[in-house]
């Protein structure tokens, strides 16, 4: 899908409400059908991983039944007989939260994903697997497990991918004895963790640090059905924040205050960058202010490097970005990927592992004559439209259905901001 981005002639301005945490919904899609009871979950948006995560449900232990922005799940309190793989389209989340649960399953569990996803490293998984004698079998075609893993210690890196922590808190509280998690500093990206443990509280079960680096699962727990609404998604409100900040005149409603989002980030730093908002309950309105480049830490909040990169360019200065090695695992490698589309709009940055250095240089961006690439990339994509509307270029992009993986409102959602987005 090939589209053109640009400003309204108007300017930018006006509301856009965050759309549902995407990693909120997944979690609790997830205790809602290993629940044994009927649970409501409300204000849904139905992304690709989203819906992932709904069908591999329906297929493992829940009846789902979906509405407009809602889903009933009635967890059978058993797993059912599987009869084809378990399709993780290009969720990563979903792949990785429900490796854990399919060895409660008592049958092999064969899991086929698209893009980049059977390539994505599962090792942390795959040591565990060996260490209890269980089946692992990855390959480009797909992933299998088997066997039952048992309650105790696990020790694994705290600096790889919460979501292989968070899938081991799904899990192990059903086992019928306690485990501990010993997690190997330095422990990243903890807000996830305890988005996933916060969730799981809701559901009735819990599980609690014993220290900085050592998490308890007691055992014999059971998920109980409850009513969840989902709150607004920071990771994605990212994409309107740094185009408030650039332009001004943008509120972005549905920001619970006291989320636990590690990605809630977004405003700290954009506030050290100079950005003017205020907060009034749940909506977060800016100012147009001058804005300069900071360093910024992604360990705990990842997902936010590809628009952040676009930020650097807008600012006065130098922006460096650390910690960011994670991006080039993701859908694609977000680095390269937007160093390349960034670099062909005439901006001027580079990257060494996982930091990236890059220079404001707003003055001399400039919309190329050839397309720009999505990468297949749902945050390349919005953060390149951010880059257009905030920078005033029209720029025209492939691979814009790419949003469909975690936002498919997104460019109809940012239309009344003033982002025009037509066939191209």
């Amino acid at each position: 899908m090939l589209v053109t981005i640009r400003p309204a002639p108007r300017g930018i301005g006006g509301v856009i409400a965050a759309p549902p945490s995407k990693s909120m919904a997944h979690r609790a899609v997830l205790c809602a059908a290993l629940a044994v009871g009927r649970s409501h979950i409300t204000h849904l948006e139905f992304s690709k991983d989203i819906s992932a995560t709904l069908s591999a449900a329906a297929q493992l232990c829940a009846a789902v039944d979906t509405g407009a922005d809602d889903a009933t799940v009635q967890g059978l309190g058993h797993f059912l007989p599987l009869t084809a793989p378990v399709d993780c389209c290009e969720s990563g989340s979903t792949l990785r939260f429900l490796i854990p649960i399919a060895s409660l399953t008592g049958q092999p569990v064969t899991f086929t994903g698209r893009g980049r996803l059977m390539e994505r490293p599962q090792s942390v998984y795959e040591t565990l697997y060996c260490e209890q004698n269980l089946r692992f079998e990855q390959s480009s075609a797909g992933l299998t497990v088997e066997g039952a893993l048992t309650p105790g210690n696990y020790r694994l890196a705290g600096n790889v991918s919460s979501q292989f922590i968070s899938g081991l808190l799904f899990a192990l509280p059903l086992l019928p004895g306690d485990s501990q998690l010993h997690l190997i500093p330095p422990v990243e990206s903890r807000s996830y963790i305890d988005m996933t443990r916060a969730v799981q509280a809701a559901f009735g079960v819990h599980s609690r640090w014993l220290d900085e680096t050592t998490l308890l699962l007691p055992g014999g727990q059971q998920y109980h059905p409850c009513d969840y609404n989902v709150e607004g998604d920071y990771s994605q409100a990212a994409f309107p924040a740094v185009l408030g900040a650039v332009c001004g005149g943008v509120t972005i409603t549905g920001l619970a205050p006291d989320t636990l989002q590690g990605d809630a980030a977004i405003l700290d730093i954009l506030r050290r960058c100079g950005a003017v908002f205020t907060r009034k309950g749940d909506s977060v309105t800016f100012a147009k202010a001058p804005l300069h480049g900071v360093d910024i830490d992604l360990a705990d909040c990842p997902d936010l490097g590809p628009v952040l990169m676009v930020l650097g360019l807008l600012c006065k200065g130098t922006t460096v970005i650390r910690n960011a090695q994670r991006l080039r695992l993701k859908e694609s490698d977000r680095i390269a990927a937007m160093e390349a589309e960034l670099r062909a709009c005439g901006g001027v940055l580079e990257s060494d592992g996982g930091t990236i250095t890059v220079h404001g240089c707003a003055e001399r961006l400039h919309a190329p004559a050839a397309p720009l690439h999505g990468h297949n990339d749902h945050r390349v994509v919005m953060s390149l439209a951010v880059l257009a509307a905030a920078a005033g270029l029209p720029l025209t992009l492939d691979d814009a259905e790419a949003i469909q993986k975690s936002w498919p409102g997104f460019f109809a959602d940012a239309a009344p901001l003033g982002v025009e987005v037509e066939d191209a």
